[in-house]
């Protein structure tokens, strides 16, 4: 099919990288007949980026080994009318070495300024993580993206510490080595002209174990990797305002999240979609279409 980048759309971005660490995503798919199968398959075969996949509609799953986002890959399933849910992203071997994720802004994290998203974390094997995420409502152009060492999002962004900086050294470019970046460090990722960033970066210095807790933030400006003049970039790069953060939670590796109702509210998995994560705003919205009065807040 050509050049990847023809996958995006009007949605190209920074950081893809699609021809290292191909990784394996599974997908929860609403399949109704065979022919659903037939449809997935002719949005997803011969792909540039994509190795393998299996569709299985008895068990409504579609696995897809690919070095491509894994945004690229729901966006093709979704094309088909289906409704689509990433379950779980592993690396080809199997082995879950740890899994996490980050909402940005939302009902989960903080943002002032409407940006938000979601950054999943998989620990690839033992020397590579793979950072892949999707974040709306930026500004087209570059914009930096971090690991901050708290996750206290209780003052916003501005109560998430400095970037993770276990070595203590000064800020620079993913591309240097541990002495000379900060472990959260990630460098830029790209909006497109409607906002949206699509991104997938394989890192050697973060590991999902150290990073459970912490946070990941996206700035307003342009991270310059230490290279700036002024005193500032040694210390973030001089990326200017953040704008949205989100908490990194431990999240379902590959094959470990099979659950097809909620125990905490008996949704189902497909009822569940559009929902809050947790929290009261997730009880809300479930009294809103029950036609209750929302639960004061205590």
């Amino acid at each position: 099919m050509g050049n990847s980048n023809s996958l995006f759309g009007n949605h190209v971005a920074g950081d893809i990288n699609p021809g290292a660490k191909p990784t394996k995503l599974e997908f929860a798919v609403k399949m109704s007949c065979n022919a659903c199968v037939e449809q997935i398959r002719s949005k997803l075969d011969g792909v540039s980026g994509i190795d393998n996949f299996n569709i299985d509609f008895t068990m409504g799953t579609v696995v897809v080994e690919t070095s491509l986002p894994s945004y690229v890959i729901q966006h093709r399933i979704q094309s088909t009318g289906k409704d689509v849910i990433l379950r779980g992203i592993g690396g080809k071997e199997h082995k879950n070495l740890g899994s996490a994720v980050a909402m940005l802004g939302g009902d989960s994290g903080f943002s002032a300024t409407g940006v938000h998203g979601v950054v999943r974390m998989t620990q690839f094997d033992e020397a590579n993580c793979i950072i892949d995420g999707t974040i709306d409502g930026l500004s087209p152009g570059k914009h930096g993206l971090h690991i901050h060492e708290c996750g206290d999002i209780s003052k916003g962004c501005d109560s998430v510490g400095g970037h993770y900086n276990p070595n203590n050294v000064n800020h620079g470019s993913p591309e240097m080595d541990e002495m000379n970046r900060h472990v959260g460090d990630l460098g830029n990722v790209l909006a497109d002209t409607d906002g949206r960033a699509v991104f997938r970066i394989v890192d050697r210095l973060v590991k999902v174990w150290d990073i459970i807790g912490r946070s990941i933030v996206i700035t307003e400006s342009e991270d310059d990797l230490g290279t700036g003049e002024k005193e500032i970039s040694k210390v973030d790069g001089n990326s200017g305002h953040r704008l949205a953060c989100g908490i990194i939670a431990r999240s379902a590796g590959l094959f470990e999240n099979s659950k097809k109702i909620c125990a905490c509210d008996g949704l189902t998995l497909w009822d569940e979609k559009n929902k809050p994560l947790a929290g009261s705003s997730r009880q809300q919205k479930q009294e809103q279409e029950e036609g209750l009065q929302p639960s004061s807040s205590l």
